[in-house]
């Protein structure tokens, strides 16, 4: 006798042979015993999950000579004829060859005649969505009323293509993919029958290459017995099925998570040497990702489609790398794969997407920036920005270290550089314990500055008084600790203040050097809550009583420029005071140069 290969071999020939569609099999077995029979079936689902053996089962209960019963004997001549396909009675057609009308008025004008032995006329239609428009109009008026003894059953792949008025005449059963765990015990229970050494890692690799179709997952393992000669090794199923092992996928999920571009780009290199399909790789890593975010989520590694030592593994890493980091892979991973699919270069599609994934760590969330946290990083950033911009104005004036060196002395500077000319001086101020309660100067008693806003000088004249929620710093006063201690409330105002070109501190007051052109740092410091700020950080680190003020280029006094009218300041300082002004400037960093009043529409 000639060999005769699994999937037809084991096909199911009762219902309790079919695997994973237990819903089904239960409501087709209770109709059968209740006499509730359908005039029309539609069977739907993927490739090879049973839906035309289920016909044929279907329709040897419903003639076999002891039914109809809930499973056919599968020995009486009706039975035995169904399977081998020689019953008169019951006809199975493909509609993919059988598609014209001409063919289907043919096929209806014969049916409504008894049939010639058995109790049921059975026509089976597989495909059915492959019948052309028209031949569904002439098969939809015998389908509606059907002599009593005539019964459609109909199956397809894409129950969406299959006209509404069909579908409204039928009862319609949705076939799933079969579990893995199901395909799994149904491979081994095959290899135990056919005599077949296959250990459990080789057969969950079938299963899953199988994706939920039994028939592909039982001529798989026919395929890897056959190159085996009866012994399935779990390096040939590896390599013959194109999967990847447990621990490349983990090795790779921890270079993308660590950002490891280098060890990312060597992943690819070893899938192209050994020959793997990129786009199966990628969708293989893609559902590891699903598992180890599940995992994440407090998931049981019993459940988990590995062994279970690699599974509680995987769970560590998940729960390590954080929930929200896996969710952002997934989500670009999936974005990706519509580009790895449809590319010529799948390879190359395959790596770019990885390595946008190790990018994802680099990256530092909006929330974080907005609510004052420092990145990873970014104090020693800052440092060595603060450094190279003190260089550069070097030549300046002042120097940034001497102004560090000034800022950090207890006592007010009291020389000058040669080249400087003659600074505005003040009173000195008092020493910290002689300090009144509220040494705060009127708007009268602040000495005249040139570049100095309106809100400066009201923002100066009350620049005494507590440290607010600021707590006085440890260490030694400085320009540097100032900035970080703002920073901590505000990082963008934080940044502009670095870029200043000079932070003195002389006779009790603090002079900011804004750089020539730049309004925004002018404009923000117009806003009483970050002049409020300001003086907190101030006093939190050089003590009470310290006054500030806003110069442009250098200390040197300025003719005074002309105040703008009463109206505009208003006007200005009106928009800046608005919860929405102050959100737009602290996210894009602008200023506001003017405002204009619209009209009434």
């Amino acid at each position: 006798m000639s060999y005769q290969v699994l999937a037809r071999k084991w096909r199911p020939q009762d219902f309790s042979a079919v695997v994973g569609q237990q819903p089904i099999v239960t409501a087709l077995r209770n109709a059968l015993g209740d006499g509730r029979i359908a005039q029309a079936y539609l069977f739907s689902g993927i490739r090879g999950v049973g839906k035309t053996s289920v016909a044929r089962i279907l329709a040897k209960a419903l003639n076999c000579e002891r039914g109809p019963a809930a499973d056919p004997c599968n020995e009486c001549t009706i039975c035995r004829e169904i399977t081998s396909g020689d019953d008169l009675d019951v006809l199975e057609f493909d509609a993919a060859t059988y598609s014209k009308v001409d063919q289907v008025r043919e096929l209806t004008e014969s049916l409504p005649y008894a049939p010639a032995r058995d109790r049921y006329k059975v026509i089976i239609l597989d495909e059915i969505h492959r019948l052309s428009r028209q031949a569904f109009d002439a098969l939809l008026k015998i389908v509606e009323e059907p002599p009593p003894h005539l019964i459609f059953i109909f199956a397809t792949t894409e129950a969406e293509a299959v006209p509404v008025t069909v579908l409204s005449r039928c009862q319609e059963f949705r076939f799933r993919r079969v579990p893995q765990e199901e395909l799994v015990k149904h491979l081994e229970m095959l290899a135990r029958e056919e005599k077949i050494e296959a250990g459990p890692s080789a057969l969950r690799l079938v299963a899953r290459a199988g994706d939920g179709s039994v028939r592909d997952a039982v001529a798989l393992l026919d395929q890897l017995a056959t190159f085996g000669s009866g012994k399935i090794a779990d390096e040939d199923a590896a390599r013959l099925l194109g999967g990847m092992g447990n621990e490349m996928l983990l090795g790779l999920l921890e270079a993308v998570l660590g950002g490891d571009s280098a060890a990312v780009s060597s992943v690819v290199a070893d899938v192209d040497e050994r020959g793997w399909d990129p786009r199966y790789v990628y969708g293989e890593f893609l559902s590891f990702c699903r598992t180890a975010l599940h995992l994440g989520l407090g998931g049981d590694p019993a459940r988990v489609d590995m062994p279970l030592e690699e599974a509680r593994e995987l769970a560590e890493k998940a729960k390590a790398a954080g929930y929200e980091n896996l969710l952002r892979l997934l989500h670009l991973l999936l974005e990706s794969e519509a580009t790895v699919r449809r590319s010529e270069s799948g390879s190359l599609a395959v790596e770019v997407a990885w390595l946008r994934g190790a990018e994802l760590p680099k990256l530092v969330a909006v929330e974080e920036l907005l609510a004052g946290r420092e990145p990873a990083g970014g104090k020693a950033a800052r440092s060595e920005a603060r450094k190279g911009r003190a260089k550069s104005s070097a030549g300046k004036g002042q120097s940034k270290s001497a102004t560090a060196r000034a800022a950090a002395s207890p006592e007010p500077a009291k020389q000058q550089t040669a080249a400087e000319p003659p600074r505005e001086t003040a009173a000195p101020p008092q020493p910290r314990e002689q300090q009144p309660p509220d040494p705060r100067p009127s708007p009268a008693e602040a000495p005249p500055d040139t570049e100095e806003t309106e809100a400066t000088g009201s923002a100066e004249a009350s620049s005494s008084g507590g440290n607010g929620d600021f707590a006085p710093i440890d260490g030694e006063p400085s320009a540097d600790a100032f900035i970080e201690l703002i920073s901590r409330r505000k990082q963008s105002l934080a940044a502009h203040l670095s870029e200043a070109q000079g932070l003195e501190l002389v006779d009790g007051r603090l002079t900011i050097l804004a750089p020539p052109g730049d309004k925004w740092l002018e404009n923000t410091l117009r806003r009483k809550s970050n002049a409020k700020l300001l003086e907190n950080a101030i006093h939190a680190v050089w003590g009470p009583g310290i006054t500030w003020r806003l110069a442009t280029g250098s200390v040197v006094p300025e003719p005074e420029r002309a105040e703008p009218t009463e109206e505009k300041s208003s006007g200005l300082d009106e928009a800046l005071e608005d919860p929405r002004v102050q959100t737009v400037l602290d996210i894009f960093g602008g200023s506001v140069e003017s405002v204009e009043e619209r009209g009434a529409d």
